[in-house]
């Protein structure tokens, strides 16, 4: 696991042009959007970008993130430990406009004042990796099959169910 921890602010124009490698990590529990996501959690998010400039003059960073998060799990809402990893491009731009122009490769980031808050990137990028819904395995979790179970169909009712319209027809029929 990587130790080293990552800035909260950097200038991606710079290390673009001198095609810079960051690795190191950032904690969990400094991201709000995250908690309230998933809920609290501990740990850290290893991280690695490389910056970088296309054939077409494009300033991109190339991306790869790992942490291990718990997430309630849907059925009886403990925790439930998992890994999420995720690799992702950006596109570097200026402004909205500049981001229309973007190839389809490329996820725009806005960057203003020549400054990056890399810890909000990274955020967004956890918060698009997580899944939508978790589950314990069945043998794991304390909400049994029977539990899930909203009731059983009453077998060989051949009564119809009464129509919603009844009552307008009854209506109808007094008049």
């Amino acid at each position: 696991m990587l130790t080293t921890r990552l800035p909260l602010q950097v200038e991606p124009y710079r290390l673009a042009a001198n095609a810079e490698r960051l690795e190191g990590c950032v904690s969990l529990d400094s991201m709000p959007r995250l908690e309230e996501e998933a809920g609290e959690q501990q740990g850290a998010c290893e991280v690695r970008l490389d910056f970088g400039v296309d054939a077409q003059g494009r300033r991109f960073i190339d991306g790869w993130l790992k942490a291990d998060v718990d997430l309630a799990c849907r059925r009886c809402l403990e925790p439930l430990p998992v890994s999420v990893e995720s690799r992702f491009q950006l596109g570097i731009v200026t402004s909205d406009g500049v981001a229309a122009e973007l190839p389809n490769a490329y996820e725009p980031v806005v960057v203003e004042n020549e400054q990056l808050n890399l810890l909000a990137v990274l955020e967004d990028e956890l918060i698009l990796s997580l899944p939508q819904v978790v589950y314990h395995d069945e043998a794991e979790c304390s909400v049994s099959r029977d539990q899930l179970t909203s009731g059983t169909a009453s077998e060989g009712s051949n009564t119809p169910a009464a129509s919603p319209f009844d009552v307008l027809r009854k209506l109808k029929d007094k008049q």
